[in-house]
């Protein structure tokens, strides 16, 4: 039920109206952070647009009877293609779209899609990921976006504009979906039994930048220790690159062997530093002041610099994604924000 997509009513309102004039677009990509609930919401779309009910087209509650229903509940319904990236993988690959080297065009999501619906009159897609799209995978793509069958709806799911390509965003309508409230997010990580501890869940919904997904990864003690640092040395006048550069190596390498284990890891780091300098520029401007700030770290830097910084840490996650040497990223991005801060202070740091 819509009931159960927390805080993107006016997503659904969108949708609603988008259908009653018969507007609905044949291919979307939802944009927004990493676990505030895309995917959710793009799969009960899907259940709405599969559902024999009345009501279900207009958006408003499915039957949860109908052959459709069931089919959708027990994960294999035949008018219903969802892929993503698989485990261990940096990109989507070529043959989730048209299928490997011995079955090309016979199979994967670009052939099933074309096919006549199996149960009603629409057939949809899903492909969660699409930061990982590569340009191979993107070009196989590109002939269903321009030319979809009839009642085809094909649903892309990213984190950010950057991070498409172009030939992705000129087919696509973009629907941007906003962070989670604080509140939500932690009624969630308590009702999910996440968290368990109240006082720790509100905590974490402050830090969590809207984002259930992150919220759950702040909660690794390990994790913790590293905030810990980053809003000390991030501070006016404490930030020291080398020292601060080898802790932080040392807590990606923990992460195991798998290149993307560690990227995952050096990831949050610069998520955690671009919320640091998000709350820091929320406080330069008189609207709340520092999250867990202490009287060591409640000095906050002007808007300027504040900006500066969160602009410098979401490079750094592109060139992430772009596979740059993690350790040289990790120096060159501490050694960008001290310039920052020297421009901000006048003087050097160490």
């Amino acid at each position: 039920m819509w009931q159960s997509i927390q805080a993107h009513d006016q997503v659904v309102d969108h949708f609603r109206r988008s259908l009653a004039a018969g507007r609905l677009a044949s291919s979307y990509l939802f944009l927004g952070p990493a676990g505030i609930g895309k995917r959710t919401f793009a799969e009960q779309l899907a259940k709405n647009l599969l559902c024999a009910s009345p009501r279900a087209a207009n958006l408003e509650a499915t039957c949860d009877s109908c052959e459709s229903c069931r089919l959708l509940a027990a994960g294999n319904h035949p008018d219903l293609d969802l892929v993503g990236l698989p485990a261990g993988k940096r990109e989507l690959p070529v043959g989730l779209f048209i299928g490997d080297r011995e079955h090309r065009n016979q199979a994967g999501l670009c052939h099933n899609v074309a096919l006549r619906p199996r149960l009603g009159r629409r057939r949809v897609a899903i492909i969660d990921d699409a930061d990982q799209l590569n340009t191979e995978s993107a070009n196989c793509l590109l002939k269903t976006l321009e030319e979809p069958p009839p009642g085809a709806v094909l649903i892309l799911i990213g984190t950010n504009r950057a991070a498409q390509l172009p030939t992705i965003l000129s087919r696509t309508q973009v629907i941007r979906f906003a962070p989670l409230p604080t509140e939500v997010v932690r009624q969630l990580l308590l009702e999910q039994e996440l968290i368990t501890d109240p006082s720790a869940a509100s905590r974490l919904a402050e830090i969590s930048g809207g984002s259930l997904r992150r919220a759950v990864a702040l909660s690794d003690p390990d994790l913790d220790s590293i905030q810990q640092q980053l809003e000390q040395q991030l501070a006016p006048g404490r930030l020291q690159c080398h020292p601060l550069a080898a802790s932080l190596t040392a807590f990606v390498q923990q992460a195991g062997k798998e290149a993307h284990q560690r990227r995952g890891r050096m990831r949050l780091i610069l998520q955690l530093a671009s919320q640091h300098f998000r709350q820091q520029l929320r406080a330069a401007c008189g609207l709340t002041p520092p999250a867990g700030s202490t009287p060591a770290t409640a000095v906050t830097w002007g808007p300027e610099t504040a900006v500066a910084a969160v602009d410098r840490c979401l490079e750094a996650e592109i060139e992430l994604d772009r596979n740059a040497n993690q350790n040289t990223l990790l120096e060159c991005w501490l050694d960008d924000l001290a310039e920052i801060f020297v421009r901000a202070v006048g003087a050097p740091t160490k």
